[in-house]
């Protein structure tokens, strides 16, 4: 068969049926258009993400509430305070009174501008007041140059109807906690909508059972990859938590520990060059405020001799277990007699708590390290000198004068070893293939 008879073949097959072939492309074409416009969920991702912890609609993680909305501020990679639902703002007092302006671009997710009257956040240190709708003053009752970085949290109209990318589109609750919750973002081509539903699980345990179950297809944020690195049908990506530490928390009211060169000793016991990502101090390495010029304590067993014959109780988190293993193997090592318990939470009768801790986003460490902070401050640490320098720290506007005062801060509890610094963890990303 030659490729003139095939040509002639078709030539004469369109010229028969063009009619036919023109109304199909067009009723195609019609279709088409109708299920992008009409069935926008045909032509949509959806991502099913698994979380260990149990949150209520207040408590959310702060990784799905800033995907929700925003806050009148928001931070820099560097911990600077920059503008958000709020252009701008001052405090003509020396930081007791703020007064914030509105963007008044910014708009609900239903599209209706953001007015003064309904920003709710809620001090009990503070007055509010709403002199115009585009207007909110906040009066404290003490001075605190760190008052911007508090309202970075973001704001909600009504539920959970915020001012972000992504929308609340449907929430399961048991008992007031959320078993899942179900995220849309409108992507303008194509006329699409992204979906991301978030399952939370009790234990580390039951969320991987969620994995080998296909309830979900992606594990986030959890320090020990367990099971996973040996698995062959996935991809695991990893990231350093800069803005978190993990470190060992001295009870200082402690008879065992309330001697300095007691923790100092602990801290040279330990071989702190096994840890990726070492954590010199409880501020973020990125921080505007960081000091790097802090004593580190590498490993020396010739300054661990009055350890010998200790016994100490190490408390730990269950997801901390390997890394208290380690630390006990170097107490060990310096003669000291260590038994690891593991708890679910802070003590309230321990000598040593192994943790995973949160960085403030501001240097201000003011609830955890300040001596009246008897709720928040877990090494129960008492120091005058510390106390001051948080207490100026919190009065200075100047953020170069604030920045010579938290390098202080830190040589100094660095000094006193309230805690011992390891590392910044990391956080694992698990999905299928």
């Amino acid at each position: 068969m030659s490729l003139r008879y095939i040509y002639r073949l078709i030539q004469a097959f369109f010229k028969r049926f063009k009619g036919i072939i023109f109304l199909g492309s067009v009723v195609g074409v019609v279709i088409f258009l109708v299920l992008i416009f009409l069935f926008p969920a045909i032509n949509s991702s959806k991502q099913k993400i698994g979380i260990v912890g149990r949150y209520t609609v207040d408590t959310l993680p702060n990784a799905i509430t800033y995907m929700i909305s925003s806050g009148l501020t928001k931070t820099d990679e560097a911990g600077n305070i920059i503008p958000s639902l709020a252009k701008s703002w001052e405090t003509p007092d020396g930081g007791k009174t703020w007064i914030f302006s509105l963007d008044q671009n910014a708009k609900w997710q239903d599209g209706k501008s953001i007015f003064s009257s309904e920003i709710n956040y809620e001090f009990s240190d503070a007055t509010i007041e709403k002199p115009n709708p585009t207007t909110i003053k906040f009066n404290l009752d003490n001075q605190f140059s760190a008052f911007p970085v508090i309202l970075t949290k973001p704001i909600f109209k009504k539920g959970l109807l915020g001012t972000g990318e992504w929308k609340v589109v449907n929430i399961s609750l048991t008992g007031g906690y959320i078993q899942n919750i179900t995220l849309e973002k409108k992507v303008e081509n194509f006329h699409s909508k992204d979906k991301i539903v978030y399952k939370f699980y009790p234990s580390e345990e039951r969320l991987i059972l969620g994995f080998k179950l296909g309830e979900i297809d992606i594990i986030e944020g959890i320090q020990q990859l367990s099971i996973f690195d040996k698995w062959k049908t996935v991809k695991i990506e990893d990231e350093v938590g800069y803005d978190n530490f993990v470190g060992i928390f001295l009870n200082t009211e402690s008879e065992k520990l309330t001697e300095k060169s007691l923790r100092q000793a602990l801290s040279y016991a330990i071989d702190k060059t096994s840890y990726k990502n070492r954590a010199l101090g409880p501020i973020s390495p990125f921080s505007w405020g960081y000091n790097p010029q802090v004593k580190q304590y590498q490993q020396d067993l010739e300054k661990t001799k009055e350890l010998k014959d200790l016994a100490i109780k190490l408390s730990t988190l269950p997801n901390l277990l390997k890394t208290a293993e380690k630390v006990a193997d170097d107490w060990r090592k310096a003669g000291v007699n260590v038994e690891i318990e593991v708890v679910t939470s802070v003590p309230e009768d321990y000598q040593a708590f192994l943790a995973t801790v949160d960085i403030p986003k501001d240097p201000d460490q003011y609830s955890l390290w300040h001596s009246t902070q008897t709720g928040t401050n877990i090494s129960r640490f008492k120091n005058p000198r510390i106390d001051k320098l948080l207490e100026d720290g919190r009065t200075e506007l100047d953020q170069e004068a604030r920045k010579k005062i938290y390098l202080d801060f830190q040589r100094f509890l660095v000094e006193d070893v309230p805690a011992i610094f390891l590392y910044h963890p990391t956080f694992y990303t698990v999905m299928r293939k």
